[in-house]
């Protein structure tokens, strides 16, 4: 009699490495391993090869680094998604993929669990197991990183036990998640918000001091919200993305160094490195100012703030995620054109925009000759805007108020 199977949601990195392991040998059950690109930049062969010297009875790679960009990273930044106002949340937004790529195959093979190395303390436990309830509520969930209790330093020791090879030691404590979108870094000294950052986290950007002495420019074209060009050149969205990474990451760009507010509400000291992220967003914005009129560009924010919510705390296959992307879209039909982005030494501004929707016209906002704004109209329109604000002065004047 065969085995229940277990799919596992595997990186190649310390917990799903021990993770394999330790499922089988407490679960009895046989192990698939699942590793999807988002865009690591990992030798994705060796993962898979690894996974089945690990033990998996089966180890599967996806390639969902298009779906990435085009389904999760696109309403991204059509929604200007910034976790508390810091964080492009890069890897809250690839989680709900990587679990919904894991329900797949759970489905296609007959499997009865899923699983993920996830620990009881993060976020990512519940955007997989929220993603999991959403698409297939019947697949029971093993979390083992909560249930086997043991610290960093142990599960080094337990795989070197079982011969299993990991990318950290003692000595190099780093955990990192990487996708197109950003990358994270956590444990070791990072854990002491009273030190300053190591300098050897870093590796997607060099120092903002020792980038170019000269500024960099890039111009970025949208349709619809979205980046389709980089300097007049049409690019998919990876290629695009992993152009701005680069140029970016020359000069400085996408350093973030944040205390972070966990769903699980513990506080967190934080290091990203988002440089295409940091520059698209800040075109994006950049280019509603110029497409949006005012009300729409004010009410906007609100809803992008309740979005990053969503986002970061794993609600991604939800009516509210979908109705909020619904406005958003009908917003962007007139996000199009092209923004000018000067980069020098960490910094990122917006300084040019063009578009065949702007709603700027120089006659109406020029001082000179053009000006073709008739003033005489504002006195009448303050002596209305102002009205109640006078009325309710002149009440309290009255009443002693």
């Amino acid at each position: 009699m065969s085995k229940p199977k277990c799919v596992l949601a595997y990186s190649g990195g310390l917990d799903t490495s021990v993770a394999i392991k330790w499922i089988a040998e407490n679960y009895n059950v046989d192990v698939i391993a699942v590793a999807v690109d988002v865009g690591e930049e990992k030798d994705y062969e060796g993962i898979r090869l690894k996974g089945e010297r690990t033990g998996a009875i089966e180890s599967i790679v996806v390639d969902a680094k298009q779906e990435f960009v085009d389904n999760f990273v696109s309403r991204a930044i059509k929604a200007n998604l910034w976790y508390e106002h810091k964080y492009p949340a890069f890897t809250a937004l690839a989680r709900p993929l990587l679990a919904k790529e894991q329900v797949r195959i759970a489905l296609d093979r007959g499997a009865e669990f899923v699983a993920h190395g996830c620990t009881g303390k993060g976020n990512d436990q519940v955007r997989f197991e929220v993603t999991y309830a959403a698409l297939a509520p019947q697949l029971k969930c093993i979390a083992p990183a909560r249930e086997w209790g043991m610290t960093r330093e142990e599960e080094i020791d337990y795989a070197e036990a079982h011969g299993i090879p990991v990318p950290v030691g003692k000595a190099s404590p780093y955990s990192t998640d990487t996708n197109l979108w950003g990358r994270s870094i956590e444990c070791g000294s990072i854990e002491d918000p009273a030190q300053e950052a190591p300098e050897d986290a870093w590796a997607w950007t060099v120092s903002p001091q020792a980038a170019p002495d000269q500024p960099t420019y890039v111009t970025i074209e949208f349709a619809a919200g979205v980046p389709v060009a980089l300097d007049g050149e049409r690019l998919n969205g990876v290629e695009l993305i992993a152009r701005l990474n680069a140029i970016g990451g020359a000069n400085g760009v996408g350093r973030v160094n944040m205390m972070e507010n966990r769903l699980v509400g513990i506080k967190s000291r934080e290091l990203y490195e988002t440089p295409a992220a940091t520059i698209l967003l800040a075109a994006h914005r950049d280019l509603e100012s110029l497409t949006l009129d005012r009300e729409t560009y004010h009410f906007k924010p609100y809803l992008e703030l309740r979005y990053a919510e969503i986002v970061y705390y794993g609600l991604w296959f939800t009516p509210l995620r979908e109705a909020i992307d619904a406005f958003v879209d009908e917003t962007q039909k007139y996000v199009n054109g092209q923004v000018t982005v000067k980069l020098y030494k960490g910094t990122c501004e917006a300084v040019s925009r063009t578009s065949p929707n702007s709603l700027y016209d120089f006659s109406l906002a020029s001082y000179g000759e053009a000006d073709k704004f008739d003033q005489t109209k504002s006195k009448g329109f303050i002596d209305i805007f102002a009205l109640p604000a006078k009325v309710a002065a002149a009440v309290r004047r009255e009443k002693g108020l």
